[in-house]
């Protein structure tokens, strides 16, 4: 989170905002967050996530027209996060005090057990629970129409990261704008965009962003759904399981763990729905967008870098040259 909205995030606002659904500030438990404030409270039994996004994140209709998205999902037998009402009965609220604006919501907490790595690293049934997640998903958003038009989700290329690329990436890295911007170039000049192959997505698919239970998964955290192409939303997750490997030493690990991900992935996918071969070919552009959010992110909430471990450090490092040179972390597609 930067800096001058932490300074904003103060204790009139959380108590505010907890109160709006009958809780106080005492209550609540926060768990983090890069983009929101996020907490977790229990009430009546039920446990329950508490969320402030920060105006110059989100406005408050993106955040609708997430909850709308994830209303949808639900009814149609997806497992994840619904919203709740407020006391207002209001599934979002705005809270304004001083100079200060943020857009307020509440989730039940998906149920589950939280996986984490390294267990993540060797865990096939969770690649395949979670490609029947993401594929029926998928097939719902081939479906999909906002109740209503202003409440239309971003598309890839109006993602927080990519549009502020400017403004986090350090000034003195010319090469790297230069190859952030040729990607996503790339991407707009090659790419087909149909009904198969393209519609709203997740936008942040990883092992923190759901739970697991024997029935499957439950994912939550929808704050980047975007529309994409859906191969996007599986190439998500598995950057996530291959960048932890660093170093030309890494490299057989990346490529050993990208196949097994995506082996067991794409079992639980095509239950769901159906991804033409053809994308296959394009996960290594994917790759190479999804690292340039990745390397903006950390420098968003990491401008120093001071605070970075050395993995961080060296990830930064490696991940510097590959977006300047236009070379995916891993490629056994071509």
């Amino acid at each position: 989170m930067e800096q001058e909205i932490k300074s904003k995030f103060d204790a009139e606002i959380i108590r505010y905002g907890a109160a709006l659904y009958d809780i106080s500030a005492e209550e609540l438990t926060s768990i983090g967050g890069s983009m929101n404030f996020v907490y977790e409270y229990s009430k009546n039994g039920h446990q329950f996530i508490l969320r402030f996004t920060p105006t110059e994140h989100r406005s408050m209709d993106l955040v609708k027209g997430e909850l709308d998205w994830l209303l949808y999902l639900h009814h149609n037998g997806l497992s994840v996060s619904v919203p709740v009402e407020s006391t207002k009965r209001n599934l979002v609220e705005y809270v304004h005090i001083k100079d200060s604006s943020f857009i307020v919501a509440s989730f039940v907490k998906a149920k589950g057990e939280a996986v984490s790595y390294p267990d993540c690293l060797h865990d096939h049934k969770l690649y395949y629970k979670c490609g029947a997640a993401v594929g029926k998903l998928h097939a719902l958003s081939r479906a999909y129409t906002p109740s209503t038009t202003t409440i239309q989700r971003n598309e890839w290329q109006h993602n927080f990261y990519l549009k502020n690329m400017h403004r986090f990436i350090p000034s003195n890295q010319a090469k790297v704008t230069l190859g952030c911007t040729n990607t996503i170039s790339l991407i707009k000049k090659e790419l087909p965009i149909d009904a198969k192959s393209y519609g709203l997505t997740h936008g942040d698919i990883h092992v923190g962003n759901l739970r697991v239970n024997e029935s499957g998964i439950t994912l939550f955290d929808f704050d980047d759904a975007q529309y994409s192409w859906f191969i996007d939303d599986i190439v998500t997750p598995m950057y996530y399981l291959v960048y932890v490997y660093g170093g030309d030493d890494g490299r057989e690990m990346r490529e050993s763990q990208a196949a097994r991900f995506m082996k067991h992935f794409m079992q639980g996918y095509t239950l769901e729905n159906a991804i033409d071969d053809y994308w296959f070919t394009k996960i290594p552009l994917f790759l190479r967008l999804r690292e340039i959010i990745v390397y903006i992110g950390m420098y968003k909430n990491h401008p120093a870098l001071s605070q970075l471990n050395q993995w961080g450090k060296d990830y930064i490092a490696e991940a510097k040259i590959r977006i300047e040179q236009g070379i995916p972390i891993v490629d056994i597609w071509n």
